[in-house]
């Protein structure tokens, strides 16, 4: 069984021409693109097509495939950032921490950060009173945090989830 170290190692070394990269990008923009449109679009016939996208599959470049919500359609109109430094920054306790709001659907995106803080969460709810009640009720319950600041966000002025492929300049 191939270990996750030598899987990156494999994937640093994968050459990624600019077919790659087009493909890429255009699945970026749509997922749910057929291989016969896509390879109209790259100019390829579906056969290689669909071998390449598989070649970036199983080489984990492309991880998975999503349907992007709109949260304000379903009633989650609040955005908000929430920092949090712990006690002790050693690493169970960061495990610890890391696996507890892993658990919360709310949480959409956590990061390990340097400065003041040591984690930054982006939480998404329906309104104050669920915020309070996932801050009251689920975060605070978390072991061993010493502080919890939160910024919310007035408007989203932009949000992508398509990463910054540059088709023309291949690695």
């Amino acid at each position: 069984m191939l270990n996750i170290e030598f899987i990156q190692i494999l994937i640093l070394h994968m050459e990624l021409d600019t077919i790659d990269l087009r493909i890429l990008s255009i699945l970026q923009e749509n997922g749910s693109i057929s291989n016969l449109d896509l390879a109209h679009k790259i100019s390829l016939s579906a056969s290689p097509t669909l071998a390449r996208v598989k070649r970036l599959e199983s080489n984990g470049i492309i991880s998975r495939y999503v349907a992007l919500a709109n949260p304000h359609l379903l009633g989650l109109k609040v955005n908000v950032f929430v920092k949090v430094s712990l006690e002790k920054q050693e690493s169970q306790a960061l495990a610890q921490f890391e696996s507890a709001v892993s658990a919360f659907d709310e949480v959409m995106e956590v990061y390990l950060m340097t400065g003041d803080e040591d984690y930054l969460l982006r939480i998404v709810v329906p309104d104050l009173q669920a915020l309070e009640y996932f801050i009251l009720e689920h975060l605070t319950k978390i072991p061993g945090i010493k502080n919890i600041r939160s910024s919310f966000a007035l408007k989203q002025v932009k949000y992508k989830t398509a990463l910054p492929i540059d088709a023309r300049h291949p690695r």
